[in-house]
């Protein structure tokens, strides 16, 4: 086979919305802004390291399967596709190289900081003037955030920004979830929680250590629970768990995570939550404790067979990501128990095959590759654990899992599953608009694509009721809008369109943000602050 052309220098990933093919860029692309602009977030100055995953085993492919590389390999360029998407087991997807990389978070440097809170800004001017120089408290803005709003366009409800004096490397602020008329917001060693309509603070709990993991879900009563360090210093470790119910704003019980044998190092916790079992991965051990109580249910220590990496959590489901300690180091996939741990089917994976990504747990889609070869493929398992079908397709797909340095695997936000759809975006094209691709997770191929049009970017933000839901990213001159999509395909219908103006440069300037659209309203957050003493824009809510 001839060898295509290696892809050019790529374009930024769109904001929080995947992985370059190639080396990771720092801030996902985003330069820092420049002016006084009390909002512009600096990227994140912390280091970048390749993830590295687990050791997983083996399950052939038939004979005869083509295999591509994820850069560079066996198929030529197609009507000047950067990176084609061809059969790699079975017929299946291959994804760009990017996808074995993540940021990951350093331990914080030792300090003294003090953090200050900051006041909503309603959308509306005011005449108490911040200048955004750092020596205002963040509540009081220069400019009405709708002018220049176009006729048809909706509204900016309010902003939050934040003014804290922290460690050089920055603060962690990922944690958002909307709770009926409260929205929480996680920065550094708080929780606080804000009204929807008005962004008026509800209430804060303060954590004696930086949180250090969170999880989007939730039990059905608005509890989840946290992880915070067990100290300050440079050496401080992710081991303290605290449930906390959402809703009312209040703290339950506090615990810490025991070790499953003596090499837990508790690095890169990652946390989900399915009923009343919240799992904890890390570093190639895992462990499940119930929500209510904190009492540990099992683990890898004990667990039958090979040893769970990971425990998935999602969606009413459970699934142990598993190392085989043979001689080729083989993985295997199984459902797991939420009380007991106990699997009732397992899927070997392929030889050197390690599982990259979860997409959804029902149905079973997982992201597999091998890193050697850069072959990355995704398969579709039916609720007995047997292969359904393999996914393939053309493009060069932009996933952003949140894996942490060793393999803690959560269920990706950046893409989305119905009953039969996997719906995944593709990487932007400079100045070119990307596009959602719906897969049948049925046959395994291409349904639909829709183009986010004029040069813009579209993410999937969840697959409900016959629709996709999506967010068309905002230019500099442009407002974001919140878009759903028929399961059949067609044209996307706004749901929210965001103003131009003031308002589009702010929103579009957020680095991989966190995103929720909940009741008609589009919640857009900052997932890191430098922390440098002066304001920042932390949290941002459209509606109508």
């Amino acid at each position: 086979m001839t060898e295509p052309p290696q892809p050019p220098n790529q374009p930024s990933a769109p904001s929080g919305y995947g992985h370059l093919p190639g080396p990771p860029q720092y801030g996902f692309g985003h330069p820092p802004q420049s002016g006084e602009n009390p909002y512009a977030q600096q990227p994140p100055t912390q280091p970048m390291h390749p993830v590295q995953q687990g050791q997983q085993g083996y399950f052939p492919p038939p004979p005869g399967a083509p295999t591509v590389a994820m850069q560079g390999g066996g198929v030529p360029p197609k009507k000047k596709t950067t990176v084609l998407v061809a059969a790699a087991v079975a017929g299946v997807l291959v994804l760009g190289v990017g996808g074995y990389f993540a940021f990951v978070g350093g331990d914080e440097e030792p300090a003294k900081p003090v953090a200050q809170s900051s006041g909503p800004a309603d959308a509306k001017p005011s005449a108490e003037v911040d200048k955004g120089d750092g020596s205002g408290n963040g509540s009081k803005q220069t400019e009405d955030l709708n002018v220049g709003r176009k006729q048809g366009e909706d509204k900016v409800l309010w902003l939050r920004t934040a003014k804290i004096d922290g460690p050089g490397m920055g603060v962690e602020s990922e944690g958002q979830w909307v709770v009926g008329d409260t929205v929480v917001k996680s920065v550094w060693k708080n929780l606080t929680a804000y009204g929807v309509t008005d962004g008026k603070e509800k209430w804060t709990l303060a954590f004696p250590a930086p949180i250090c993991s969170v999880t989007r879900q939730t039990t059905a009563d608005a509890k989840t629970v946290v992880m915070f360090k067990d100290g300050e210093s440079d050496t401080a470790t992710c081991n303290q768990m605290k449930q906390v119910d959402l809703k009312a704003g209040k703290e339950g019980w506090s615990k810490e995570v025991p070790k499953e044998g003596l090499f837990d190092i508790m690095t890169s916790p990652s946390l989900g939550i399915t009923a009343d079992t919240v799992a904890v991965s890390r570093s190639g051990t895992a462990s499940a404790f119930k929500v209510s109580t904190g009492d540990k249910l099992f683990g890898s220590a004990t667990a039958e067979g090979c040893k769970p990496d990971s425990y998935v959590a999602h969606q009413g489901k459970m699934i142990a990501i598993a190392t085989c300690y043979d001689d080729d180091l083989s993985g295997e996939v199984s459902d797991a128990d939420p009380v007991t741990g106990k699997k009732t089917w397992t899927f070997k994976l392929p030889k050197k095959y390690k599982v990259a990504a979860v997409y959804s747990l029902d149905p079973l889609v997982l992201d597999i590759g091998d890193e050697d070869k850069k072959e990355r493929s995704i398969v579709v398992l039916g609720p007995d654990g047997k292969q359904r079908a393999t996914v393939s397709g053309e493009g060069s797909f932009a996933t952003n899992c949140e894996s942490g340095l060793f393999r803690s695997l959560e269920v990706c936000a950046t893409t989305a599953v119905d009953a039969n759809t996997l719906y995944m975006p593709t990487v932007a094209g400079s100045g070119k608009a990307n596009e959602i691709v719906a897969f049948d997770l049925g046959t395994g191929k291409v349904k639909w694509r829709t183009p986010a049009g004029d040069g813009r970017t579209l993410t999937p933000l969840g697959a409900a009721n016959g629709q996709l839901i999506a967010y068309r990213k905002a230019e500099s001159d442009k407002g974001g809008e919140v878009v759903s999509i028929p399961a059949a395909g067609g044209a996307p219908t706004a749901l929210l369109r965001n103003p131009s103006g003031v308002a589009a440069p702010i929103e579009s300037s957020f680095s991989t943000p966190k995103v929720d659209y909940v009741d008609g309203r589009l919640f857009i957050s900052a997932s890191r602050l430098s922390a440098k003493g002066t304001d920042e824009k932390l949290l941002m809510v459209f509606g109508k």
